[in-house]
């Protein structure tokens, strides 16, 4: 390790640091513990500095990192896909006797699992990280419009679910 080298990561990586946590809590709901995902994209990032194309772009290179790391997971682990359909399971997580601690972060987490993995990307990408439609363009590798439906469809599916816990909360 070049001493060089670890001073320009980490010069990268303090301006990015806030932005970059606010994603990987975001992201790793419910997947696997934030900070896993971060020190495991940090040392990925490190051994890759060299791929990377412009500075500006380091919060892109990091996200697209994570974004690989959790796919990655997801595809190791074996565990049950439950269907929150199913009336067995129907409004299991939010009739538990301590809904009323949970925070309005973690119900929002909660929503934010629920909804198909672009779709969350994208919202967790706009609206809590503030990347432009651009960046999220690059980062997910698609058009502008599947960008924008895909926030457009995240939003009201993330509003339903809100109204759904905030409806058998109150009753």
């Amino acid at each position: 390790m070049s001493k060089r080298k670890q001073d320009d990561f980490l010069s990268l990586y303090k301006v990015v640091h806030d932005d970059f946590e606010r994603f990987c809590r975001a992201r790793a709901y419910h997947d696997m513990p934030y900070e896993d995902l971060m020190n495991e994209t940090l040392l990925l990032a490190y051994q890759k500095l060299n791929q990377l194309k412009k500075q500006t772009s380091f919060l892109s290179f990091l996200i697209g990192i994570s974004i690989r790391i959790l796919a990655n997971s997801r595809r190791k682990s074996k565990a049950i896909a439950v269907d929150f359909d199913d009336p067995q399971y129907k409004n299991y997580a939010i009739q538990q006797d301590n809904i009323a601690r949970f925070s309005d972060v973690e119900l929002l987490h909660f929503a934010l699992s629920q909804l198909p993995e672009q779709q969350r990307e994208a919202i967790i990408l706009f609206e809590i990280t503030g990347f432009s439609i651009k960046e999220i363009m690059e980062i997910q590798e698609s058009g502008q419009s599947a960008v924008k439906q895909r926030l457009a469809r995240g939003r009201k599916e993330l509003a339903k679910v809100l109204t759904a816990i905030e409806n058998s909360t109150v009753t």
